[in-house]
């Protein structure tokens, strides 16, 4: 009768009491499963950093490692004598920085640099938007002879771009002079003109990379839903108030990707003023580019340039982060 009743009450032990040898072995047989996952996982993981190891050689080897150095000579005086002997090189600190700002080339080429962005990017984007909104409605015929011809600039090697447009805005030889002179008019000197050096590789830039401005667009409105813009025209909705209140809206992401990216190349403008006017006349067309490069290259004052670059850095860290900010809200 006890162990009838023993029996029956075994079942019910008390929270402290020993289980069941099964069920103490409950965990260790877990374990025992999860350990060909874990492993599993550990041949994934490994698998994958040998495939990412050509890669990461060549990142670290072309990019992670003379980004560093870049900024160790920043603080250097690292100049052509320190090539043969690079354990001469003395740390100068901020000195570089400093003497950046009393450098009045640098000071001229940060305000030509300026000059280049602020008028560039919203030409492009204004005209790369207008491109994309005519090809996505406005032309019906040879829609794709537009689009390749719009884009064709951006393929093409800049060198090239840029002897064509010399040889365009030549005063003796060029096109636009052998135009003015079949009517009669004179031709300024475009780029020997301190006053429209800078104006015509504005111009030439913006040619140039309005047709990326463009593909990103028209790919930005062709995502917009028809029922919206049909919604707007049946609440009675113009051609103009339904391009600002349903197209600039929708289209403010990529608006934000076209700004960023844009701004991006036109800070570090480079080949069509070495190229088209070598930084001039009298450095009206000098960028924080073309001087950076001179500094390293032609003088060999590579502490010094690379203090410029960093510097050059921070600006355009700086204006991404601010291009961010002004349309984070817009863009959620």
């Amino acid at each position: 009768m006890n162990s009838t009743a023993a029996e029956a009450g075994a079942p019910e032990r008390a929270p402290g009491s020993a289980q069941h040898p099964a069920v103490q072995g409950a965990p260790a047989e877990e374990s025992g499963a999860t350990r060909p996952r874990r492993d599993r996982l550990s041949r994934q993981n490994l698998a994958g950093w040998l495939f990412s190891t050509p890669f990461l050689s060549l990142f670290l080897t072309f990019m992670a490692f003379p980004i560093v150095a870049t900024l160790v000579m920043s603080f250097t005086d690292f100049g052509l004598r320190n090539v043969t002997d690079p354990l001469s090189v003395n740390f100068v600190g901020f000195d570089n920085y400093t003497k950046l700002f009393e450098d009045e080339k640098f000071v001229r080429a940060l305000f030509n640099t300026g000059y280049f962005v602020v008028l560039g990017v919203p030409l492009t984007i204004g005209s790369g938007l207008l491109a994309a909104v005519l090809l996505n409605s406005g032309i019906d015929r040879m829609r794709t002879f537009f689009r390749v011809g719009f884009y064709a600039p951006v393929v093409t090697a800049i060198v090239a771009v840029a002897v064509i447009w010399r040889f365009v805005l030549d005063p003796g030889e060029g096109l636009i002079a052998g135009l003015g002179h079949q009517i009669g008019l004179d031709t300024p000197d475009f780029l020997g003109s301190e006053a429209l050096a800078m104006p015509s590789l504005i111009v030439m830039a913006v040619w140039r990379n309005m047709g990326t401005a463009m593909v990103l667009f028209l790919a930005g409105l062709q995502a917009i839903p028809t029922d919206v813009r049909e919604a707007a025209r049946i609440d009675g909705a113009g051609v103009f108030q339904e391009f600002r209140r349903i197209t600039v809206p929708l289209l403010r992401p990529t608006m934000l990707y076209v700004a960023v990216m844009t701004s991006i190349g036109f800070l570090n403008v480079f080949e069509e003023p070495f190229v088209m006017t070598d930084g001039g006349p009298s450095d009206s067309t000098l960028t924080i580019s073309l001087h950076m490069y001179r500094e390293g290259f032609n003088f060999f004052h590579m502490g010094y340039a690379s203090a410029m670059a960093y510097v050059l850095f921070v600006i355009v860290l700086a204006v991404t982060l601010l291009q961010l900010r002004l349309l984070k809200d817009k863009t959620a």
